[in-house]
C-alpha cells in the first residue's frame, strides 16, 4: 500500500527533482516486480518510463479529457511493444455465420431495455486476469462470453480455461501467443465437446503443449453467432444475450495508459480492430453514454482491469467485430 500510494502522490503533484523521480523508479519496479537483464537494457526501460509518465501528467494536468491516464505495468514499453506482445486479435470477416433475422427481429422487439447494465453486478463474469507477455487476448475474451453463457445454463458462475485455448485450439487455425480468432476458438470448443476450467488448466502466460482432458471439463457450445455492425443491436443484444466478445482498436498509447473515466480519443479509428475484449455492459454519466468492458491486462490497468468507453459514435470499432457461443 505504501508503494502504491507513492505512486499515486507523485502523478498528482509534478516530480520536482530527479531524487523524487528516482524514487518513483524505484518503487514501480518494486511494485511490479520489474528486473532487467543489463544497465543498457534497464537505461532504455527508464527512459520509456519517464517519457510514459510525462505524458501521463500532461494528458492529467490539461483537465479537459473524459478520462485519465495512469502509470501501470505496461508503462516501461512502446505503444508498438504493447500492440505486439499484447494486441493478438486477427480480423476476420466470416460472413456465413452472421446472426439470424428471426434472431434479430427478437431483439428489435425488446422494447424496454434497462437504463444502464452491468453483468458483472448479477454474477456473469468472472475475476480479472493478466493475460502477461502472449497475444492471447482472444482465448480470454471467448471464454469470458462463454462464462456467462454457462452461468446463466446452469446457474454457476465458472471460470474457463484461456490456456487450453491458447495450446489446442491451434488445431483449427489459432496461433497461440502470436494471436487468433474468436471464431475459431468457438468451433474448437464445439468441435472438442467442451473446454476445461481455469483451475484444471491454469494459465501460464505463454504457449505449452495442449492438455485438455474430459475430466476437467467445465464449459461447452454448440456454435456462435455473429452481430451487424450496429451499436442498437449491439446494445439489445448484450441486454438479452449477456457478456460478448468485441473486438476493438487497442493500438493507441492512451489505451495503454487508461486509468479511470469514459475513454474517447478522437484519434482511435473505428476501421480496424486488433484486441479482443469482453463487452459485459453499458450506463451513462454526466449525459456521456458509454460501454463496459472487461479487459485481460490485470487489475492494475484501468478501472481494476475494466473500461469505459464512449458509446453510439463506433469508438475504437467496438461495433466492428461482436460475437457471442450458443449453448
Amino acid at each position: 500500500m505504501i508503494l502504491l500510494g507513492l505512486c499515486w502522490f507523485l502523478l498528482l503533484v509534478p516530480v520536482q527533482s530527479e531524487l523524487n523521480l528516482e524514487g518513483y523508479w524505484t518503487s514501480w519496479k518494486t511494485q511490479f516486480h520489474k528486473t532487467y537483464s543489463n544497465s543498457t537494457e534497464e537505461v532504455y526501460r527508464r527512459a520509456v518510463w519517464k517519457q510514459n509518465l510525462d505524458e501521463v501528467m500532461k494528458h492529467n494536468e490539461a483537465g479537459r479529457h473524459s478520462y485519465t491516464m495512469g502509470i501501470n505495468h505496461l508503462s516501461d514499453m512502446t505503444a508498438d511493444e504493447v500492440n505486439t506482445q499484447l494486441n493478438g486479435l486477427k480480423e476476420e470477416h466470416p460472413l456465413l455465420q452472421e446472426v439470424s433475422d428471426e434472431f434479430l427481429d427478437r431483439l428489435l422487439n425488446e422494447t424496454v431495455l434497462p437504463a444502464q447494465l452491468d453483468w458483472t453486478k448479477k454474477g456473469l463474469v468472472s475475476p480479472v486476469q493478466n493475460q502477461g507477455p502472449c497475444g492471447s487476448c482472444w482465448a480470454f475474451s471467448a471464454v469470458g462470453a462463454l462464462e456467462g453463457q454457462m452461468k446463466k445454463k446452469t446457474g454457476q458462475l465458472v471460470p474457463l480455461s484461456p490456456q487450453n485455448l491458447v495450446d489446442c485450439s491451434i488445431t483449427v487455425g489459432n496461433h497461440g501467443c502470436k494471436g487468433g480468432y474468436l471464431t475459431k476458438s468457438f468451433i474448437y470448443i464445439s468441435r472438442n465437446k467442451g473446454i476445461d476450467s481455469n483451475s484444471f488448466y491454469p494459465y501460464e502466460h505463454r504457449e505449452g503443449t495442449c492438455r485438455y482432458a474430459v475430466k476437467g471439463r467445465a464449459g461447452y457450445c454448440s456454435g456462435f453467432r455473429m452481430l451487424p455492425r450496429n451499436e442498437l443491436q449491439l446494445l439489445q443484444a448484450i441486454a438479452t444475450v449477456g457478456p460478448i466478445s468485441v473486438g476493438i482498436n487497442g493500438k493507441l498509447a492512451s489505451f495503454h495508459r487508461y486509468k479511470s473515466g469514459i475513454y474517447n480519443d478522437p484519434h482511435c479509428d473505428s476501421r480496424s480492430v486488433n484486441h479482443a475484449v469482453l463487452l459485459v455492459g453499458y450506463g451513462q454519466e454526466k449525459g456521456q453514454d458509454y460501454w463496459i468492458i472487461k479487459n485481460s491486462w490485470g487489475k492494475f490497468w484501468g478501472e481494476s482491469g475494466f473500461v469505459r468507453i464512449a458509446r453510439n459514435k463506433n469508438q475504437c470499432g467496438i461495433a466492428n467485430f461482436a460475437i457471442f457461443p450458443t449453448v
